[in-house]
Formats: C-alpha cells, structure tokens, sequence
C-alpha cells in the first residue's frame, strides 16, 4: 500500500502501516543524530524542557549539509545516515517522548519490542541527498547549532518526502531482519 501522512503523526497513522508499505511525509520534521539524542536523553534526566515538541513527530536520522544566505538557512544536501548508532537511545526516546517515526538508511537493531503500538522505521534509500533535499520546502530554525552543523536539529517543512518504505512496522514486523534471515537460509543451503 502507498500512503500520505501529514506531521504530527496520530497513533492511527502508524497502526495502519505494514512492513513493506511505502510512504510519503507531509509537514514538519526534525533531524536528530547521535549528540542530539544524547543530549533529549540528558535534559529529560535534569528534567529541562525541550526547545522544540516531539509529540507525534518524526525523526530523521540526517547530518544535512546546509548554506547561510541572507540570514536564511537553505538545505544544499540531507541524505539519511545510518540509523543503526541511534538503535540504543530509542526505547528510552519513545518512552519518554511519543515520536511516531525515525526516517534512516539501514534499519535499527532491537527496537522493535520498543516501538510496538508506538512507532514506526521509514526507510529512506541511501545516497539519495538530492532527491531529500528537493522535498525540503522550508527550514523552519535549527537548535542546537553548538553540536556542529550535521548534529544540530534541524526542523524541516516537507512536502511529499520520500518515497520511504517501512522497513519496522509498529506490529513488531522488521523487513531487514527477514531479509538477513532469508540470506542465511540461503548461504546455508550452498553451504
């Protein structure tokens, strides 16, 4: 199935996605990689509040690479990086906050228990920066600009972003961990 979803995301969003379906994104939404989840992580801890709302949001696993002009930030490229570095941070990330997607290349490993009836993994195909950056309308503000240009979040205005495939569904179906399945029966059979 092909769906368009609109930012924030609802429960009923995510509930209706399978494995396998293929998704276009409408709306805001805000890059996170390694030093900002870490940095969500510890001001949840010194109980601060966030600069910006996760409820209902999704996240791209994306260091984008961006031009200043006129006092405006432009997006030159915004390819996904590899989400699989961010897999430890999120079931404490969706137990505190109620993100509705992580858009990445590559899969996550053991979040599934953790985004069950929560989330969902949209897979974005990698070296595909300038096709991203064509969907990125606007740069609404970035935070956290101290943590260097590609670690900043980054707060996007998109309009139909993707194509992107659900690669973890919120049914606790995983396609990477099928497929490496599938290519181990098959190695071993040649074996």
């Amino acid at each position: 199935m092909e769906y368009r979803l609109t930012t924030p995301l609802q429960k009923e969003d995510i509930g209706k996605l399978k494995a396998g379906d293929i998704v276009y994104l409408s709306g805001t939404i805000f890059t996170a990689r390694d030093e900002a989840h870490a940095r969500i992580l510890e001001m949840y801890q010194e109980k601060k509040e966030l600069p910006f709302d996760l409820e209902g949001s999704v996240i791209y696993h994306c260091g984008p690479l961006m031009k200043e002009r006129e006092g405006n930030w432009e997006v030159v490229a915004a390819g996904p990086t590899t989400s699989a570095r961010m897999s430890k941070m999120t079931p404490k990330l969706l137990e505190i906050h109620e993100v509705r997607a992580f858009v990445g290349k590559g899969g996550m490993d053991n979040v599934t228990d953790a985004m069950e009836n929560k989330a969902v993994y949209l897979a974005f195909t990698g070296g595909c920066a300038a096709l991203a950056a064509i969907s990125i309308e606007k740069v609404n503000t970035v935070h956290w600009l101290d943590l260097g240009m590609p670690e900043a979040v980054w707060e996007l205005e998109v309009n139909e972003f993707g194509p992107l495939v659900v690669g973890i569904d919120s049914h606790n179906n995983d396609l990477f961990l099928e497929v490496s399945k599938k290519a181990k029966a098959a190695y071993s059979k040649l074996e």
